[in-house]
Order: structure tokens, then C-alpha cells, then sequence
């Protein structure tokens, strides 16, 4: 009689029938998006012969997955391009229980030359729903969570629909303690290096041929931060980007540019602060206007990372790294033991015991 673990557990099967589908789109070049859906179920077993898709192992990491598979045929049929992030993300909302993922993610915000601009995760699905329903938002998150291109690409289709009559892209635009005169080149020439991302990203979203004629009359205007003082920006869609390098100042002389039928999207990572001294104006405005009405602060994570899957580790590690930190200062000014040593002295005694092999000898340093 077995008595292997194996043969006590109770095993679900499934088998799924994929029609109408290339199966290059549904598992990606060289089965990536295979390997991604191995890795959110790691106790079902997937094989794949044809259009046939059989499923074995864990009944309810089987259910999941069966279902993910279905999800992701419904948004393949609808013209969605997949990816590792759409597949992570996907899985997360089903286990999540927050709803269809075809229905969350499949809402394009844009379609430029074939290509369609959409939210690609939870957290970003509510950013976008946010810009919509709100004067001012806040995207704070780290590198990599879309911030800024959700931004422009909702700046974009609020112009398309005729919402608003221009739109404003600024960020502050000295950085990393960088002085201006230092920099060679004429004043355009210092400064658009730091507005090229948004540059860049315009470019993607419209014609090419059509940016530099909005860009000459107005339409669109790339800017620095310093340029919106004394302005009233009415009917504008205003995204401040890099918002974590402004002072408190000049956030306050952002934010009270607001004009009539205008929306502002302040987006940064306070993560990464470049200001030489003093505070920073963001970390500063999420106390300071928390509690009023029509203002969104959207706080975007390490499951929204939308580009290579080594940035959201790097975020964590960095987040973990942090909160070590300021756990000691805070032992440190109220006399506490240090808790980050205390629990590694703990690892230390619960692990192995270390090897007490004597030391080799130095190269050349043999007894006499």
C-alpha cells in the first residue's frame, strides 16, 4: 500500500481546448509567459501539446490556474498584447478575488500605430480610475510603476476628446545638486536634457510630425518648473514630473497654478530624492493635504513594476534595507537594543553551527 506523501494528496486534473488562437500569443516567444504561470502556481504541473493544455497537480492552485488561462484567452481575443507583467498581475487580481483581469486591464487608454497604452496591473488600473475623478493626483511609487507615462497618456486622450485645450509637462530642472551655469551650451541646451524624457515619451504617444506644430503654437508646452511662476493655467491638462526634487516652495507655487477645467498629475518616488539640502516638497504635501476633497494620493508598489522583474526585487530590497534603518534610529534615540542585530544574532543561533576549521596559513609565511 503507498505511503508516499504523493499518493495521499488529492490530485485535480484539467484540460484545456485553445481555438482560435496562435499559441505563440498565449505563452509568449520561447514559453516565457509559460515559465511566468509555472512560477505564480509552482504546484500544478502544465504540458502543452498543439492547441491542448493539461493541467495536474494542487486542486486549488489548479482552479487558479485554469482560470488565469481563461482570463488570458479572453484578453488575447480582444487584441491584447501579453507579458510577463499582464500574467503576474493577472494572477494576483484572481487570487486577490478582485474581479475579471480581462475586464481590469483591458481598457486602453490610447492606441498609437498599432501599439495600445493600458494599465498593466491593480495599482495602476486605480491610478488611471483616480485621474479621471479628481482635480489634483499624487502617483508616488518607485522607478519603473508607469507614473509618468500613465500621465501623458491620459494628458493625450484628454486633448484627442477636445477636454482641454493644451497640455503642460514640467519637472523641476536641476537635479543631483547640478548647477545650470556649470553646463555647457546655451540655456535650451542645459535644460532639455532633463526634459527629454518627456519629450520622448510624447513622441511615442503622437505623431511625430504632429508634436513639433503643437509644440511651436502651444498646444503642448515642456518645461521647466521655474517657467509656471506667475501663471494661471486654465483648461490644461499639467503633469509635474519628478516631483520628489522640488522644494516645498515651489510645490506650493505649483499646485496653486491651478486654473479652471484643469487637471494636475503630480507624479515621483520619494525614494529618490536629489535635493542637495533640505526638505522635499512631495513628502511634505502628503501631510499636508491628505484630508482634502477632490485631492488623490495614489501609492503605487513593487507589484506595479512594468518594466525588467529584477527592478521590483531591487525596490524591495531597497524598501526592506530602509525600514531596517529606521528602525535603529528609532532604538537609538530611545535607547533601545538594536533590533536588526538582535534578530540576525537570533538567525545566528537558530542556524548551523559555523565551521571551526582552523585558518589556512599565509602564502609564504610557513614555520621555520
Amino acid at each position: 500500500m503507498p505511503t508516499d506523501d504523493s499518493a495521499r494528496t488529492p490530485r485535480a486534473h484539467e484540460q484545456l481546448d485553445v481555438d482560435g488562437v496562435a499559441m505563440v500569443r498565449l505563452l509568449g516567444p520561447q514559453d516565457r509567459l509559460l515559465t511566468t504561470l509555472e512560477k505564480q502556481y509552482p504546484l500544478v504541473d502544465v504540458h502543452v501539446r498543439g492547441n491542448q493544455i493539461t493541467l495536474e497537480g494542487d486542486p486549488a492552485q489548479v482552479a487558479a490556474a485554469k482560470r488565469l488561462i481563461d482570463e488570458l484567452l479572453v484578453m488575447v481575443r480582444g487584441g491584447h498584447e501579453l507579458g510577463e507583467v499582464e500574467v503576474a498581475s493577472s494572477a494576483r487580481i484572481i487570487d486577490q478575488g478582485q474581479g475579471s483581469p480581462a475586464e481590469v486591464l483591458s481598457q486602453a487608454i490610447l492606441t498609437s500605430r498599432g501599439k495600445s497604452i493600458r494599465p498593466k496591473t491593480l495599482g495602476q488600473k486605480a491610478y488611471v480610475d483616480a485621474i479621471d475623478h479628481h482635480t489634483i493626483v499624487f502617483g508616488i511609487g518607485p522607478a519603473g510603476t508607469g507614473k509618468t507615462y500613465l500621465a501623458m497618456a491620459k494628458a493625450v486622450q484628454a486633448l484627442q476628446r477636445k477636454e482641454v485645450d493644451r497640455i503642460i509637462l514640467t519637472r523641476p530642472a536641476v537635479e543631483a545638486g547640478e548647477r545650470l551655469g556649470f553646463l555647457p551650451g546655451t540655456l535650451t541646451d542645459k535644460i532639455d536634457p532633463y526634459l527629454r524624457p518627456l519629450y520622448d515619451a510624447l513622441n511615442e504617444m503622437m505623431d511625430p510630425e504632429l508634436v513639433p506644430k503643437l509644440l511651436a503654437t502651444g498646444v503642448v508646452e515642456v518645461a521647466p518648473l521655474a517657467y509656471m511662476r506667475g501663471r494661471t493655467l486654465n483648461n490644461s491638462f499639467i503633469v509635474l514630473d519628478e516631483a520628489q526634487n522640488t522644494t516645498p516652495e515651489q510645490m506650493k507655487m505649483f499646485l496653486t497654478r491651478l486654473g479652471f477645467g484643469s487637471t494636475m498629475v503630480v507624479t515621483g518616488d520619494i525614494t529618490q530624492i536629489d535635493l542637495p539640502t533640505g526638505a522635499s516638497g512631495l513628502q511634505l504635501v502628503t501631510r499636508v493635504l491628505d484630508d482634502i476633497d477632490d485631492i488623490h494620493f495614489a501609492r503605487l508598489t513593487s507589484d506595479d513594476v512594468v518594466r525588467h522583474s529584477l527592478v521590483g526585487r531591487i525596490v524591495d530590497a531597497y524598501t526592506k534595507y530602509d525600514a531596517e534603518q529606521q528602525a535603529r534610529r528609532h532604538a537609538r534615540e530611545n535607547g533601545l537594543p538594536d533590533p536588526v542585530e538582535g534578530a540576525n544574532r537570533e538567525e545566528r543561533r537558530r542556524g548551523l553551527p559555523r565551521d571551526r576549521q582552523p585558518r589556512r596559513p599565509r602564502p609564504g609565511a610557513g614555520g621555520r
